[in-house]
């Protein structure tokens, strides 16, 4: 697997998305937004997305330079229709819009629907939290194709519906909690297919309804299994609640619709720290909670406690330093479109 630095693959794949119609401002968006997810450790919502997403323009899933607009709003509350825009560009301007409005309200939150794939969820609540306030952000697939089966079901019902939430700290690496509901993102299966891995037992079924470790039996009819393990129901349960608040809150509904087009439904919210205590105090506090927890004794075969973020944090520092792994069906997909384009010597991909 070619290794590339972080700035280059920005670059590359700005200049493919805007060579597939997105504006300058959008494509700088997509792009970041998939290298920092590299850049965490997420290559499932890494740079491997970009040629979905270009199959998403040409098939008129997504819209470049979709117009945003505000449907409903109170000083303290907003719903946002994408119009079918980068989620990348629509849900960040959302997330500044909702920080503006806890800044005097000190609580705001908003909902988002008709845009495209948000990318990696962390990315919303982590603007709230440089500004000194709590974020949280849930993300569901509105009407598109699902991936997860409920507990105790053989077909996908569910999307893998993440969670995050990010909190100001005194921390080097930010303390934030990203996860899907299911056992794994659907992304970590294209990217095991893609690399020729197996995965573990207890991340997709097959499309009978058994457990299976081939990743390539999930585009066969297979689902992803909910958070959990043998006790599932609670990463279900947290599925069907994500459902509510990103497809029934913001009216894209359940179930499926036989488009396909993929259409990321968001519920984020802001607290302004401030609001409830001296910021500086929390951020000290939040700092020395994490000590608290990486002080204890590790349990057998474990290396130690690490705080939420931690891990991502010591791995972006890493890949900073050294460069991002690109699998080869990846990186061949990118060369792929430089050619389509002409931008393959432009981009030193000939």
């Amino acid at each position: 697997m070619p290794i590339v630095r972080a700035d280059r693959l920005t670059r590359i794949s700005a200049a493919l998305l805007q060579a597939a119609g997105a504006s300058q401002e959008e494509a700088d968006a997509v792009a970041t937004g998939c290298v920092n997810a590299n850049l965490a450790g997420h290559d499932s919502h890494g740079v491997i997305a970009v040629p979905t997403y270009i199959d998403r323009i040409k098939a008129g899933h997504i819209v470049p330079g979709a117009k945003w607009t505000i449907v409903r709003e109170s000083p303290t509350t907003t719903v946002i229709d994408g119009h079918w825009g980068f989620g990348f560009h629509v849900n960040a301007r959302a997330m500044a819009l909702t920080i503006e409005k806890a800044k005097t309200a000190n609580v705001a939150a908003c909902t988002v629907f008709r845009q495209s794939h948000v990318g990696r969820l962390a990315a919303y609540p982590l603007m709230a939290m440089r500004e000194g306030m709590i974020g949280i952000a849930t993300a569901d697939s509105g009407r598109s194709p699902k991936h997860v089966a409920p507990f105790g079901g053989k077909e996908a019902r569910l999307g893998t519906n993440p969670i995050s939430i990010a909190v100001p700290s005194d921390l080097d690496a930010p303390f934030y909690l990203d996860m899907a509901t299911s056992a794994v993102a659907a992304g970590k299966i294209q990217l095991a297919v893609a690399r020729g891995e197996e995965i573990p037992a207890g991340w997709i079924i097959d499309a009978e309804g058994r457990h299976t470790t081939d990743p390539a039996q999930y585009r066969k009819g297979g689902a992803l299994l909910p958070l959990g393990g043998t006790e599932g129901y609670k990463g279900s349960g947290l599925a069907a609640m994500v459902e509510v608040l990103c497809g029934l809150l913001t009216g894209l509904g359940f179930g499926v619709e036989p488009t396909g087009r993929h259409n990321d439904g968001c519920f984020m919210a802001v607290f302004n720290v401030a609001a409830f205590r001296p910021l500086k105090e929390f951020k000290r506090e939040v700092a020395e909670f994490a000590r608290y927890l990486k002080s204890t004794p590790p349990s057998e075969g474990s290396t130690g406690v690490y705080y939420p973020g931690e891990i991502e944090g010591e791995r972006a520092q890493q890949r900073l330093r050294d460069g991002i792994e690109v699998e080869d069906a990846t990186w061949e997909k990118l060369r792929t479109l430089a050619r389509e384009y002409r931008l393959d010597t432009v981009l030193d991909l000939a």
